[in-house]
């Protein structure tokens, strides 16, 4: 498939949904001896973003203040689809939203307009690229601090539309 798309023939998008929280994660942080490490960490509503990360090295993605859902998934292939002018190829795990019966007709629909879906293995999260991509905003491109969430949702758009430009993944 990548073959494929690094000769033109087809769009491959890696996709996945992704949460963010106004609270920054905190994996892990350097202090000076004797002083505690501490973000503030209000609770709020949780940012989801769906993304397909492209093989011609933009994102795609709609920030979405509610849970996802399989209707909202159907929806943004159909999004998706109209960004590209070519057959294409989204590779995505077995989340339940993917596969759910009532999306079925939908995505025959975007079957017949080129759109294939390529299921991973189960428990291989390794295998899709976005992934990298989540590790990268949360845990290195987003400074560790508390956002409210018009500023939450501003930064994950800045970064995420910035992605193959100012922030560069490299496989």
């Amino acid at each position: 498939m990548r073959a494929r798309a690094a000769a033109g023939e087809i769009e491959l998008a890696f996709l996945d949904e992704a949460g963010f929280a106004q609270a920054h994660p905190n994996r892990s942080a350097w202090t000076p001896v004797g002083e505690q490490h501490r973000i503030e960490a209000r609770r709020g509503p949780r940012l989801n973003v769906l993304a397909a990360l492209l093989s011609t090295g933009r994102t795609f993605f709609v920030p979405l203040w509610h849970s996802v859902t399989a209707a909202l998934f159907a929806a943004f292939l159909g999004l998706l689809k109209r960004e590209v002018d070519k057959p294409l190829v989204v590779v995505l795990d077995n989340a339940s939203i993917h596969r759910a019966a009532a999306i079925a007709p939908h995505l025959k629909v975007l079957a017949a307009q080129g759109v294939t879906l390529h299921f991973l293995p189960t428990y291989s999260p390794e295998l899709n690229r976005i992934e990298t991509l989540w590790r990268l905003v949360k845990h290195r491109w987003m400074q560790p601090r508390q956002r409210d969430p018009v500023e939450l949702e501003a930064e994950v758009t800045r970064i995420l539309q910035a992605v193959g430009t100012q922030y560069q993944m490299a496989f």
